[in-house]
């Protein structure tokens, strides 16, 4: 039986193996919020490089394979995502697309195949290499996975207080101004069981984001939210790419949200890999099931 790690509350570690010159501190952070405004991030965005080799991919999936007793949920599937980019991960229900996610997090090991991410090979890593990954690779759960027990402040400032790096008045100016990026400024004396489920993803990527990461991964940022937070969780996904750089991998099976969002899409079906590539492909494709996909995604969500 896999041991699924995902739920798990971690103490947050301190920085290793960063650029120090890098590393969020009041320095850094106050040049970063020379300007501050709503679109400010300050002291967030990718950092300084672990073991990256320049010509390789951030993340690479080299002939994955994983099943869960006797059946197999992905077989033989084959993908990358290049530094500042954003790949959508689609399909329907049940084909892998959040398995795909934890095997990245370490949550779980592959049955075989290779996994990559900022050149180091983590198929075989133990969970104390794992650790230094998740410095740079960080996850927004679909529940949010916020701390019951802080207000939705302290959960942002969480991260950044662990660092020890600042002193009280700028962690609560970051905090305040991570807030006001995803618009979330007015419930920070608020408890996570009080917020709306599109208001605790909110929470969540502020969160994320103060842990000054590299690659951001999203477990179905839009289920079970209506459409205009679904549009404004999209807007702050696609700001922090074109503002910040970050690299982001989006499973999702909302097309219209893919399409505000992806430089390049997995689509995978019954465990394989049917399609990988540029969206504008995708979208061109004559394959029977991406057509199908496709159709039954405008029947469920009309432009008109």
């Amino acid at each position: 039986m896999r041991n699924d790690l995902s739920q798990r509350d971690e103490e947050m570690p301190k920085e290793l193996g960063r650029n120090p010159d890098l590393n969020l501190s009041p320095g850094l952070s106050a040049d970063l919020c020379a300007e501050p405004g709503p679109d400010t991030v300050c002291g967030a965005g990718p950092t300084g490089e672990l073991n990256t080799a320049d010509e390789e991919p951030i993340i690479s999936f080299s002939n994955i394979s994983i099943s869960f007793g006797d059946r197999p949920t992905l077989e033989d599937v084959n993908f990358h995502v290049d530094r500042g980019k954003t790949l959508c991960i689609l399909g329907r229900s049940g084909v892998g697309k959040s398995v795909s996610l934890r095997m990245l997090m370490g949550f779980l090991k592959p049955d075989a195949g290779s996994i990559r991410v900022m050149g180091q090979e983590i198929t075989d890593m133990d969970e104390t290499g794992m650790q230094e990954v998740r410095k740079r690779v960080t996850m927004v759960f679909q529940n949010g996975a916020l701390f019951d027990s802080l207000s939705v402040h302290e959960n942002v400032a969480f991260p950044l207080r662990e660092r020890g790096e600042m002193d009280e008045s700028h962690l609560n100016g970051t905090v305040d101004r991570l807030l006001s990026l995803v618009g979330a400024e007015d419930v920070a004396e608020l408890l996570p069981a009080s917020l709306s489920t599109g208001r605790r993803r909110a929470v969540a990527i502020a969160r994320a984001l103060a842990s000054q990461p590299d690659v951001v991964l999203y477990d179905e940022p839009t289920t079970m939210v209506d459409p205009i937070i679904a549009r404004r969780l999209g807007s702050i996904i696609q700001r922090l790419k074109k503002q910040l750089g970050f690299t982001s991998i989006v499973v999702t099976h909302d097309m219209r949200f893919a399409k505000s969002l992806a430089d390049t899409v997995l689509f995978l079906h019954q465990g394989k890999a049917q399609f990988f590539g540029p969206l504008e492909e995708f979208l061109a494709s004559n394959e029977e099931e991406i057509r199908k996909f496709l159709t039954l995604d405008a029947y469920l969500l009309p432009t008109g």
